[in-house]
């Protein structure tokens, strides 16, 4: 593995993590009075002024130039899952935004969700592939993966709360690993030269799936805690991209006698992952704001998401 792919995509998981926790500071300071299509406009129209909401968009663009660089030289099926990194940063960020610090059930699960990881790429250990994929093979994957998010919310239609949001932030991760894959096939088709480049499909694709993604997450940080909406974001993410790594870009992972810690990594990831959403559910929001958690609306949030 690359040291210069893996700090990249640590740098790139630092910055998405302080991007998601200043964006869900700014949701926290809006109401969501209504769920029709106009109040959600609505909603997304104030919060986009919030300080805390422009900070964040700021990061979530420096994140997307630190993927970039770190997908030129390194795999999806590497760069993709390394950013589930960003579970810690988000808490360790959230601590300090929020003013709250996660309880040890919180800790301890994302601790099994990363032991996870670490033991699943470790086994796995994906192999380079392409830089770019065959041109066939995006049409029926793009389907694939359009018909998922379709499905996925239709879903989130059907729940409310902590549910809605985990369903949100899981088809926005089928995007955002989708938006991921594509950027890799830019960076790959980008030593053609830029003028060559912007001729072709790729770019104005990425463009259109990103901007998907983005508004998707919107949506999950407006349906409820992140807490319960970040997981199901970061691990959709990597084992989506670990799917499409190997579909489009031929990176093959480890198999035969490394399967047992494979399988054993991803048992510690589903179970840190679905820690966290019931650390939520069990208790009081820690990613609340301040006013909100020690003002008179207090015992209200603190039993409703914002």
């Amino acid at each position: 593995m690359s040291a210069l792919t893996i700090a990249l995509a640590l740098l790139a998981a630092l910055s998405n993590a302080s991007a998601s926790v200043l964006q869900r500071r700014a949701a926290t300071d809006e109401s969501s009075a209504g769920s029709g299509a106009r109040q959600a406009v609505r909603w997304l129209a104030r919060v986009l002024r919030r300080p805390y909401w422009l900070v964040g968009a700021g990061l979530l663009g420096l994140s997307t130039v630190l993927q970039a660089a770190a997908l030129a030289v390194g795999s999806l099926s590497l760069v993709q899952p390394l950013l589930a990194s960003e579970l810690l940063f988000t808490l360790a960020v959230g601590s300090v935004v929020f003013r709250r610090r996660p309880d040890r059930r919180t800790w301890l699960a994302f601790v099994a969700l990363a032991v996870g990881l670490a033991l699943f790429l470790g086994a796995a250990s994906p192999s380079a592939g392409r830089s770019t994929a065959e041109p066939e093979l995006w049409l029926a994957v793009g389907a694939a993966l359009l018909g998922l998010v379709v499905v996925v919310l239709a879903a989130s239609r059907l729940v409310t709360g902590a549910p809605r949001a985990a369903l949100l932030g899981l088809a926005s991760a089928v995007s955002f690993a989708a938006t991921a894959a594509l950027l890799k096939e830019v960076m790959g088709r980008l030593g053609q030269g830029l003028d060559v480049l912007l001729t072709q499909w790729p770019p104005y694709a990425t463009l259109v799936v990103g901007t998907l993604s983005f508004l998707l997450l919107q949506s999950a940080f407006r349906a409820g805690s992140l807490t319960a909406s970040q997981p199901a974001l970061t691990l959709g993410d990597a084992l989506t991209s670990v799917a499409l790594g190997w579909v489009l870009f031929q990176e093959y992972i480890g198999l035969g006698v490394r399967v047992l810690p494979e399988a054993i990594g991803v048992a510690l990831v589903g179970a840190g992952s679905i820690g966290l959403a019931s650390a939520a559910a069990a208790g009081e929001e820690w990613d609340t704001a301040p006013d909100e958690r020690d003002g008179p609306g207090a015992q209200r949030s603190a039993r409703q998401p914002p």
